[in-house]
């Protein structure tokens, strides 16, 4: 290995990756991160995903500005991970998420479990994560055990087994936002608690696409080909292709349909918005027929609207009869005159 900071990667499973964004990459990026945060995906709007009470996920953040694309086929990036991992590697997850505050430990020590270990015994397959801090970062940061990787198949630990590592070889990565640095995933690592302000930060994963993945990524489809933007790819090199497995469909799943944990609020959730829907059709309906008697807008429950005719109030229900002085009955109609205007019913 030629590359100095493939070389600590190799010695240490980490490496800090110093300048790696522009000032105006990473105010595009965090304000393109940040508009994923404001709500829950859902229906017809994106959002970020919950499936545990202490992160906010946002997937697939290539889609989201050119800086994640540009941060993910970065040219030391890549010169990196070719000493490290070989050619063959890809892309394979780019994803990010918002830590809240918490002094709880929801997250210990671990390595993360990918390739399917039943079939791969003999051997531990590599894979490499960019991390690049989205905010400042000065508790809740990234710890990282030296050395620990490529020893044993990534699992999580016990709190016997956390409590006999070396502190010695504990690395903590904190610092200003854009902060980016590489690590290999099968040694321990974890979140530092407590977490104390918001933190976001995003993860590339990179690893050779053939080896076998674990059951559970292949049922929950983990590891699906990337989602891109047209728009962000208008410079992309026959390498910067392949990293991002164009044409690969070796781990595409033809009509995949994920599995519902919450089934039951699922559909009540969809029966609630049908009922608003048929509510917001009632209202659509009372609304034209309103207008049809003269009526701009329905009477509001927020104040009183301005009525369509000058001196004509709003609400129906508050409308004075016209006075029929000086009416005169012609057959089935009447003439009347009323405030000087002449009217027929």
């Amino acid at each position: 290995m030629g590359n100095p900071l493939a070389k600590e990667l190799e010695t240490n499973g980490i490496v800090i990756l110093p300048n790696l964004l522009t000032g105006a990459q990473l105010q595009e990026m965090q304000v393109s991160f940040n508009a994923r945060l404001k709500r829950m995906r859902w229906n017809n709007f994106d959002g970020y995903e919950k499936t545990e009470k202490f992160r906010h996920m946002v997937h697939d953040v290539l889609l989201l500005d050119q800086g994640f694309v540009d941060a993910a086929l970065h040219r030391d990036v890549i010169a990196i991970l070719r000493d490290y991992l070989g050619d063959q590697f890809e892309l394979v997850e780019a994803k990010g998420w918002k830590s809240l505050p918490t002094k709880r430990d929801f997250h210990g020590w671990h390595g993360d479990a990918w390739y399917d270990q039943d079939s791969v015994r003999d051997w531990i397959p590599r894979e490499v994560k960019l991390a690049v801090f989205l905010t400042d970062v000065a508790s809740g940061g990234f710890i990282y055990v030296k050395g620990t990787h490529g020893q044993h198949h990534p699992k999580p630990l016990s709190r016997d087994e956390a409590r006999a590592l070396p502190p010695e070889r504990f690395v903590e990565v904190t610092g200003a936002a854009g902060l980016a640095f590489l690590f290999d995933t099968s040694g321990f690592h974890r979140q530092s608690i407590p977490i104390l302000k918001e933190r976001n930060a995003v993860f590339y994963a990179y690893h050779d696409p053939t080896v076998p993945l674990q059951r559970e990524d292949v049922e929950y489809y983990r590891y699906h080909p990337l989602q891109l933007n047209a728009a962000f790819l208008g410079h992309l090199t026959g390498e910067d292709q392949r990293v991002l497995g164009f044409g690969n469909t070796n781990n595409f799943q033809r009509g995949y349909e994920r599995k519902s944990a919450h089934a039951s609020f699922q559909l009540l959730v969809e029966k609630s918005y049908d009922a608003q829907m048929l509510l917001g059709e009632f209202y659509g309906r009372v609304k034209g027929r309103l207008r049809r008697y003269g009526f701009s807008q329905p009477p509001s429950k927020h104040g009183v609207n301005k009525p369509a005719v000058p001196g004509f109030p709003l609400n129906p229900g508050r409308m004075p009869a016209p006075s029929l002085e000086g009416c005169v009955r012609l057959s089935q109609d009447t003439e009347c005159k009323t405030n000087g205007n002449v009217e027929k019913n």
